[in-house]
């Protein structure tokens, strides 16, 4: 009889402890209303193809001859492009009537590397003593020139800068030595390309 009324601790603690299964836990969790997600339904959702994507190809890879000729057209397409339109240096309206003030006209400085070159030989102490002497004065007749030249071409793009363009802001003295450097370049070295011809009036 002891037995049935006494009973022990651990007996009490074990009756007293309700077994919760894993499928009532979530639902005493969540408040009312709660809806589980396709996650905790075990649903998964299919993932969706990138739109405008294609399944790509591996490119097969250029050999040593495709790629110098892949090179070798990129460099003569980009001549072309600044041989056409110049660089950042000969941006601007007042830029483009220099270059054609030079190209309106032969200048002297054309011929002066040619010249040059003429003078460089003939001063060689090789040379005939008239020769020489000739070289020298082909080289002060070319220098005197150019000089002159120059001046006659700065001052027209003053005249015509501040006729055109009263309120410029470029400096005149970067103006003359941009058009004196293009005037010393062979007409068809020059970049950009000459837009007008020799004789047009600017």
């Amino acid at each position: 009889m002891p037995s049935l009324f006494r009973r022990k601790p651990a007996d009490l603690v074990e009756e007293s402890v309700t077994t919760v299964t894993t499928d009532e836990a979530p639902d005493r969790a969540h408040p009312r209303g709660y809806t589980p997600s396709k996650k905790e339904l075990g649903v998964v959702t299919p993932k969706r193809p990138t739109a405008g994507r294609r399944a790509g190809t591996p490119s097969k890879p250029l050999t040593k001859e495709e790629a110098r000729e892949q090179r070798r057209v990129a460099r003569a397409e980009s001549a072309a492009e600044f041989r056409r339109e110049g660089g950042p240096r000969d941006r601007g309206p007042e830029r483009l009537l220099a270059r054609n003030v030079v190209d309106s006209r032969r200048t002297v400085g054309t011929w002066f590397f040619g010249g040059a070159l003429i003078v460089l030989v003939g001063s060689n102490q090789a040379m005939p003593p008239i020769v020489r002497l000739i070289s020298n004065v082909l080289w002060g007749a070319l220098a005197l020139g150019v000089v002159i030249d120059s001046i006659l071409i700065s001052h027209k793009i003053k005249k015509l800068v501040r006729e055109r363009f009263p309120k410029s802001t470029e400096r005149l003295g970067s103006l003359y030595f941009y058009a004196i450097m293009r005037s010393i370049t062979f007409r068809r070295m020059r970049a950009p390309q000459p837009q007008v011809n020799i004789g047009d009036k600017i």
